[in-house]
């Protein structure tokens, strides 16, 4: 009862900061690329996720939180928000506005999957996803608002890495070629594996077991069999993100483990092979879930992950209270209270001291809370309406008048 389930975790504090920080940027790139927010439920027929995920998935063979509600009806928390969003396309006829549509979001998914660093049962995800435009032009336009993103919050070490895995009929040339090269390699994959040769061999590629990575090594790439509208496709894609300045690397081992990815997939790397976003082009997704025949790309990322990056590379203090005030007596209590709403009213972190305790711990809270500047108010400051106020980290003191306090600690 008091502790929180295995696979979650609270978020607060020092961290909570972190991912005010994320979230502001991720909410001014978005905008300046012209994507807008949905929420979609965080619970959704499991249909949706068997046909939109692929039942040849990890997520849908062994992580997903399904359970049938009172009416029979067999619901699963959503372990990704793409089939989400793709079905809310569908449904509220989002198809019919100016296209493409572009969207973004930021919400709790659900896994059963072993708890790590950065991996969570809860865990969240920011991502974005394009509807309607078949160009590799967007495909450059959501890897560079990822690379944008990376820049902003100053994670270095991070490698975008791209690939083609062909559109169907690609597919169906690639997995004859693949199928082939398995063929003498069948008793030693994984059970899944075994299974995922007849009827999804590419998943094979994106198994985690050691065993069988050993076993593809020298797999053919996905590339070898792509037409060659697929082999132009990728070539603009590389063209636009030289001419935009986003770096890459070529990797054929990016094949991404959801079977809705056409074409186009891609992953941003760290330093030490943690993946911190990853995505693709899946042409062929809304059509399967019952839509018209519609052309999108997206990418998503996690959150934890993302926000333990900005925790290592460049710690933020935004919320740090730019002024203490702190009271003597009963006259400057009040006082004290007034001027942090007035200041507060204005834009300026202010904090005051509600727990009556004496100057001397005032200063002490003051001093731990990493304050810039302090006053103490009393019944003089109040009478004289003038206070001194000092700079916690030069140790200066100004005297002046009460009216004049937000001019004077202005950032």
């Amino acid at each position: 009862m008091t502790q929180a389930p295995k696979g979650t975790h609270d978020i607060y504090g020092e961290e909570m900061r972190l991912w005010r920080k994320a979230e502001t940027e991720i909410r001014s790139i978005t905008d300046v690329f012209g994507y807008h927010e949905i929420r979609t439920p965080m619970f959704e027929a499991t249909e949706l996720f068997l046909r939109g995920v692929g039942d040849t998935t990890d997520i849908v063979q062994k992580e997903m939180y399904t359970f049938q509600d009172k009416g029979g009806r067999s619901m699963t928390l959503r372990p990704e928000q793409t089939a989400g969003v793709a079905r809310a396309f569908i449904e509220r006829g989002l198809h019919n506005a100016p296209q493409p549509t572009k969207v973004f979001y930021i919400g709790p998914c659900f896994r059963y999957e072993k708890p790590q660093s950065g991996r969570y049962r809860q865990h969240y995800q920011f991502g974005v996803e394009c509807f309607g435009a078949g160009s590799p032009a967007v495909e450059a336009e959501v890897i560079s608002l990822g690379h944008t993103l990376i820049s902003r919050l100053s994670i270095t070490g991070v490698q975008v890495h791209i690939n083609s895995i062909g559109c169907v009929e690609c597919r169906i040339a690639y997995n004859e070629k693949l199928r082939a090269f398995l063929a003498e390699k069948l008793e030693s994959l994984c059970g899944l594996c075994a299974g995922r040769y007849e009827k999804n061999p590419l998943r094979v590629l994106d198994c985690k077991s050691p065993n069988c990575q050993a076993q593809i090594t020298e797999a053919p790439a996905t590339t070898s069999c792509l037409c060659k509208e697929c082999e132009n496709h990728f070539a603009t894609l590389q063209d636009l993100l030289t001419q935009m300045g986003v770096p890459y690397i070529v990797d054929a081992k990016v094949v991404r483990g959801l079977d809705y990815y056409t074409r186009t997939v891609f992953e941003f790397i760290k330093d030490g092979g943690q993946t911190v976003i990853g995505g693709g082009r899946y042409d062929g997704l809304i059509k399967q879930l019952g839509g018209t025949d519609t052309p999108a790309v997206g990418f998503g990322m996690g959150m934890e992950r993302l926000t333990s990056l900005i925790n290592e590379t460049n710690p933020t203090d935004e919320t740090t209270p730019v002024i203490f005030i702190g009271h003597a007596d009963e006259k400057g209590f009040t006082a004290a209270c007034k001027l942090t709403d007035d200041l507060r009213k204005m834009g300026i972190r202010a904090v005051n001291d509600p727990a009556n305790r004496s100057v001397k711990a005032q200063m002490k809270y003051a001093d731990k809370i990493n304050a810039r500047f302090t006053t103490i108010l009393g019944e003089s400051e109040v009478t004289s309406g003038a206070c001194k106020i000092r700079n916690m980290q030069t140790r200066e003191e100004i005297t002046l008048p009460l009216a004049n306090v937000s001019t004077y600690i202005q950032p």
